[in-house]
């Protein structure tokens, strides 16, 4: 799958800064045999994440429409738009889609999607097709800074919920399975579900990649809690489906060890990792998707220790769109599914390490690694909202080569015909994304404060191996590239400083093109006098 063009024709977001925008991801032949991200750079408030979010957005209402057994949260009916991208078929050939909703007059907005055929655009009504013709998965990913992109997948993950629910209450629903919604949203406190599925149901190499960055051998050991009882005095029971069932009888003959408690409904799940391990979540899972499906359908189940009024109100907001924050999490002593005592192995000393002791970038390299892992198949959007924001700068340089180089099913990431049908958008504030990606990759957002719109272009420069402060200079219009203070030093220096504040200065700065400029100044004086 690859984007080529959004135009956004109606969007409550932005205060209307991104109605009219067209954002030209690519051109009408892009290659879809090779795994090219993009990156939308620009200073904030430019609408990078808000454009995220409406193609969440975008695709949810579309799945809602043709694929409504999977998609059960409520779409945004009030977004307009036209989106063009091109998707493989299964019998590996390349299908021009677009996808739009247009008011006219005072009908109801309908969605249209149609495919390019014969140099015209046709309606598609194959219900048998139309699947093959939207992503597989749209991927949301944000390190929590920014809840902007979360909406769309909340509002998912709120209708999932609420299936769940009513078919546990209902006994001629109980046994029916869910569908998996194709919406997922990867965020912090996912850490430990998508780290654990990978540890237990990847390839050897593909482990050994994902700890290598923390000085980590192996997954050492874990425990699972699913606590049923909840409530004031633990008066109430969660209320489960057939296929959660099966989820807890299954961890139980994975497990090294169980305990159950029957007065307070609480099963206690102890793994030691070896090869029976390993074995044993092949047998009941097969993958590390499936796996980590089974562990976020569990945690889900947690927003039922919030009270009522908290979750009620919560998903008014979201789907409303009216939302600033996320559901408050649960006391851990509270919840009925987490994770406990996570240890690793040590590279270096082959001794015990606790999961806690890591950093937020661990936890987030992994993290970001590993989803890309488990969604090793054809034409998975991945929506990546700031990543690397917690990374240090070694890694922040390596980050868009770690990803093209990652052994995902044994090979380079581009070099896979699955892997590369894949779609990846990535916003940053950081000139080391672009500065590994050509510039037809890039695309710049700016607020034009005259006419109050927002604007989308591709660099003047070649950012591929340009220098950091060249980038900087395109994409922020930041010339020096020095923090404020010294930059306003050297400006005042620059405009009336004398010979000897100029020399003076000269030995405090560091190397930069400020104090190749000072230095010509001096240069200058010196020959006046």
């Amino acid at each position: 799958m690859k984007l080529l063009k959004l135009k956004i024709i109606k969007a409550e977001t932005c205060g209307g800064l991104l109605d009219g925008l067209v954002v030209p991801f690519r051109a009408n032949k892009a290659d879809t045999s090779l795994f090219s991200p993009l990156c939308l750079i620009g200073p904030n408030g430019t609408g990078k994440s808000q454009v995220l979010q409406l193609i969440a957005e975008i695709f949810q209402a579309v799945f809602h429409k043709y694929l409504g057994e999977e998609e059960q949260g409520k779409p945004n009916d009030k977004i307009e738009f036209e989106i063009e991208y091109l998707i493989n078929l299964e019998n590996n050939t390349t299908e021009y889609v677009r996808i739009s909703r247009r008011k006219e007059g005072r009908k109801k907005a309908n969605i249209v999607l149609e495919r390019y055929i014969e140099d015209n655009w046709a309606i598609v009504d194959d219900l048998e097709l139309i699947p093959q013709l939207l992503p597989t998965k749209v991927i949301g990913y944000t390190s929590g800074d920014n809840e902007t992109l979360s909406i769309p997948f909340f509002v998912s993950r709120a209708g999932y919920a609420r299936q769940v629910r009513e078919n546990a209450r209902d006994d001629d629903k109980r046994s029916l399975p869910i569908q998996d919604t194709r919406m997922l949203l990867i965020d912090y406190s996912t850490n430990l579900e998508v780290l654990v599925a990978n540890l237990l149901l990847n390839s050897t190499d593909i482990r050994k990649a994902l700890l290598e960055a923390s000085n980590l051998k192996e997954l050492r050991s874990f425990r699972c809690i699913i606590q049923l009882k909840y409530g004031t005095g633990s008066s109430k029971i969660v209320e489960l489906t057939d296929e959660l069932r099966t989820y807890i009888d299954d961890l139980q003959r994975s497990s090294t060890c169980f305990q159950f408690d029957s007065k307070n409904q609480k099963y206690t799940f102890d793994f030691f990792i070896s090869d029976a391990t390993h074995k044993a979540f092949h047998k009941y899972w097969q993958s590390a998707l499936k796996l980590y499906s089974c562990f976020h359908k569990l945690a889900m189940l947690n927003d039922l220790v919030i009270p009522s009024t908290a979750r009620k109100s919560f998903i008014k907001g979201i789907e409303s769109r009216h939302f600033s924050t996320r559901l408050p999490e649960p006391l851990e002593e509270h919840k009925v599914f987490r994770f406990e005592r996570v240890e690793f192995i040590s590279q270096k000393s082959d001794k015990p390490v606790d999961y806690v002791s890591l950093s937020d970038g661990e936890h987030q390299f992994a993290q970001l690694l590993g989803t890309m892992c488990m969604a090793s198949f054809p034409n998975v959007l991945f929506l990546l909202d700031e990543p690397e924001s917690h990374f240090n700068p070694k890694w922040r340089v390596e980050f868009i080569s770690k990803i093209l180089e990652f052994p995902t099913c044994g090979g380079e990431r581009e070099k896979l015909s699955d892997v590369a049908q894949q779609d990846c958008l990535i916003t940053t504030h950081s000139p080391f994304v672009p500065s590994d990606m050509k510039s037809e990759n890039v695309l710049i957002f700016s607020k034009n404060k005259e006419i109050d719109m927002i604007e989308v272009r591709h660099p003047q420069i070649q950012t591929f191996g340009s220098k950091f402060d060249a980038i900087l200079a395109e994409c922020f219009n930041i010339s020096p590239p020095i923090s404020a203070l010294s930059r306003d030093r050297v400006s005042q220096l620059l405009e009336n400083g004398s010979k000897e504040q100029i020399v003076q200065a000269m030995t405090e700065l560091g190397e930069s093109t400020a104090k190749m400029r000072l230095a010509a100044k001096l240069s200058l004086l010196q020959g006046e006098s």
